[in-house]
């Protein structure tokens, strides 16, 4: 019995080496997957913009900002004049944190009264990045004060930091994760349906009869995709209602401009998932490229960790991710209050991403049926 098991080891594995697809997904999946995640999947924060509002004209507010701009989790990006650029920066991202020292800051340190405030403002769309920023900013403040009570020789604590998250008051992760989640059920369902598609009937063998029938190839192509952009719609619509009425994330933004994200972002992926299955002879090959896609995408999206950590090159691959701009539009629609002509920048590149993939597929398809 020993050496039966043995022959048919020696035989599975000889299977798995001669074969050309077989190699393929033992060794390309993990490479691919192992340099996304070990450059595009990290928490630290490095060089993050901020802007500096200072209306203080004191050296300890000099200091204060100095010891900012020199620590490596900060680089300024914007030095404002007056309130109303706070939240101009904000709203658009320029920043993720805004420094705010106000015009007694010095003096008040200097005559002992102590603690005297400094604030920042936080971007709390993308809450745990916001957290990781304040912790940061915390050290920093805290370095501050050991070093101007040794200096002056002042009790602890000098300075106190306030902080005020926008968009996202308590920093409620929640707030934060669950929108996203809309774009991942969708993503997970839309593109395991349509990567099977085309391969279902290929394993099944009715591939060879729709060569007699009288629909052409384009008409094959919407008849797939039809079923699947249906799916990943209703899915989108079950998962919003879950997230409003379970998980009681404010919902400010307009529905129409969030289902116009929604058709876009379905579209794109149908048209991919098409793509994979027209390449696939099997269920079980059409089932590995969707999660081939499926995985990277979630990690290149800024789902859990913010696409600014990522190294350059990796930023670039992110703009054809379509994950990537739907969860600016769901989270910028819950949580900012968006409407449509504020996210048009992220409607085009989808429908760009949905038609270049879907042209892909059909051609795919009438090169494999001719």
């Amino acid at each position: 019995m020993f050496w039966r098991i043995y022959a048919m080891l020696v035989k599975e594995f000889l299977d798995l080496v001669k074969d050309k697809k077989s190699r393929f997904v033992l060794i390309a999946p993990p490479i691919v997957q192992l340099f996304v995640f070990g450059y595009a999947a990290t928490y630290d924060l490095n060089q993050v913009p901020i802007a500096v509002y200072n209306e203080d004209a004191g050296i300890a507010s000099r200091e204060l900002i100095a010891r900012f701009g020199g620590a490596p989790a900060f680089r300024e990006a914007r030095r404002l004049q007056r309130d109303a650029e706070v939240a101009e920066v904000l709203d658009t991202k320029q920043v993720l944190l805004v420094l705010h020292i106000g015009r007694h800051f010095s003096r008040d340190l200097l005559s002992g009264r102590q603690p005297a405030d400094v604030q920042i403002l936080l971007d709390g769309r993308d809450s745990n990045t916001a957290q990781i920023a304040q912790g940061y900013a915390q050290s920093v403040i805290a370095d501050f004060n050991l070093a101007w009570a040794r200096d002056h020789g002042l009790p602890l604590p000098a300075a106190e930091l306030r902080t005020r998250a926008w968009f996202n008051p308590n920093l409620e992760s929640r707030w934060f994760i669950v929108p996203g989640i809309v774009g991942l059920l969708t993503l997970v369902v839309t593109m395991l349906v349509t990567s099977l598609s085309v391969a279902r009937e290929r394993e099944q063998g009715t591939f060879d009869q729709l060569l007699v029938t009288p629909l052409t190839p384009r008409e094959i192509v919407v008849g797939k995709a039809v079923p699947g952009f249906l799916i990943g719609v209703f899915e989108a619509t079950f998962s919003i209602v879950m997230v409003v009425l379970w998980f009681r994330v404010p919902l400010l933004g307009s529905l129409t401009a969030l289902y116009i994200g929604i058709v876009f972002y379905v579209f794109a992926i149908v048209g991919v998932g098409l793509m994979i299955s027209s390449l696939s002879t099997t269920q079980q090959q059409g089932l590995l490229g969707g999660f081939l896609v499926i995985v990277p995408a979630v990690i290149l999206s800024g789902y859990a960790t913010p696409i600014a950590n990522m190294p350059e090159a990796v930023q670039t691959l992110t703009l054809l991710n379509p994950l990537r701009y739907f969860l600016v539009i769901v989270r910028g629609v819950f949580l900012q209050g968006l409407d449509s002509p504020a996210l048009l920048h992220q409607y085009w590149p989808m429908a760009l991403i949905g038609l270049a993939s879907l042209s892909c597929a059909g051609w795919l398809f009438r090169k494999r049926m001719y």
